[in-house]
């Protein structure tokens, strides 16, 4: 039997960044794209293909937040620090996260119930082996989605909406959102694809650059109303003040921005989505890997902060099993590693 072979493949324009090494061999390499930009659009370095359109998913909670702030809700409810970090985080469903969350929706007069986020059980395994052996199932609470949720709750709550279907798109909270992300990214973004995320709001299609930019309007916002750029600052100041909340326990988000305070705010986001904000250099940084891994996503960030001085050679070489992991097997034996290839 003969085999018919396809000679051309289609090929990824973005170059490897990441590299997988397991017995001084390279046995995967993870392609990406990255834009760095300042807050007058104008990108400061790239790698890859910058315009291609993403999802920013996760990685964009903190332009998510703007509402809650610019808004007065947070101001109403009294929200700390931690409740505006809370708003912005993939969390590990940790303890501190979930009465957070639970507290902050009785505040506001709702409960878990009115959140529309699924339950999961919690990514942090001894957490997770914890809820187990208390035979207790995970609520919506325990979703690592609840705190933005509960910072959309609680602008509908201010502004007088109604809370029922708040993750439709064409709910005033998503609608708002849909404005603020033209705002800030500079694009138009009522014909654009669009999809739902893994939390169930909507998922909107920004080419990498903008979503850069938009991260750099956060970092950079003199330009910004006054109340926007209050919001943003906020918003930053609170995920670098309590990077535990944006993330939690053994997550690189929350390693890095607690070994280099008050300079970079990062986020996380599913398929291999990671976006950054720099108050100190006006920058904003957006990071899509090509096969979602966000193995790799990780590594391309901690080499990019390396890049721009965020992270000297010092504080890399404490780093180092943050930003370049081993890789271990079942029995815990080191393997190994994940490295930067740029």
């Amino acid at each position: 039997m003969s085999v018919q072979v396809k000679t051309e493949l289609p090929q990824d324009s973005s170059p490897v960044l990441a590299e997988v090494v397991r017995g001084g061999m390279v046995e995967s390499r993870h392609h990406a794209s990255v834009a760095v930009v300042d807050a007058h659009g104008g990108i400061v370095r790239a790698w890859g293909d910058v315009e291609l359109p993403i999802y920013g998913r996760s990685a964009i909670k903190p332009l998510l937040a703007i509402p809650l702030v610019e808004s007065g809700a947070a101001d109403r409810f009294k929200l700390g620090q931690g409740e505006i970090a809370l708003a912005t985080a993939s969390h590990n469903a940790e303890p501190r996260h979930v009465e957070t969350v639970t507290s902050w929706l009785h505040r506001i007069g709702l409960g878990v119930e009115d959140l529309e986020c699924g339950p999961h059980y919690p990514p942090h395994e001894p957490t997770m082996r914890a809820l187990v052996q208390a035979r207790q199932s995970p609520t919506r609470a325990h979703n690592n989605c609840s705190g933005k949720h509960a910072g959309f709750l609680s602008t509908a709550v201010h502004l007088g909406e109604k809370t029922k279907g708040y993750i439709q798109y064409e709910h005033p909270v998503q609608q708002r959102l849909l404005g603020i992300l033209e705002q800030m990214s500079g694009c138009e973004l009522g014909d654009v694809p669009r999809g739902i995320d893994g939390c169930g709001i909507p998922v909107i299609a920004i080419p990498i650059a903008n979503t850069a930019f938009a991260m750099a309007q956060m970092a950079d916002p003199h330009h910004l109303s006054e109340e926007r750029a209050a919001a943003c600052r906020r918003i930053l100041d609170a995920m670098m003040a309590d990077p535990f909340m944006v993330a939690g326990t053994d997550r690189f988000c929350t390693k890095i921005m607690a070994a280099v305070p008050g300079k970079a705010a990062i986020k996380v986001g599913a398929e291999g989505v990671y976006c950054g904000a720099l108050p100190q250099h006006g920058l904003g940084i957006c990071i899509k890997v090509t096969d979602g891994a966000s193995r790799a996503a990780e590594v391309v960030m901690g080499q990019v902060l390396r890049h721009l001085g965020v992270i000297d050679e010092d504080m890399a070489e404490t780093l180092t099993p943050t930003l370049m992991p081993v890789v271990k097997n079942w029995a815990g034996t080191p393997t190994g590693h994940i490295r930067p290839a740029f």
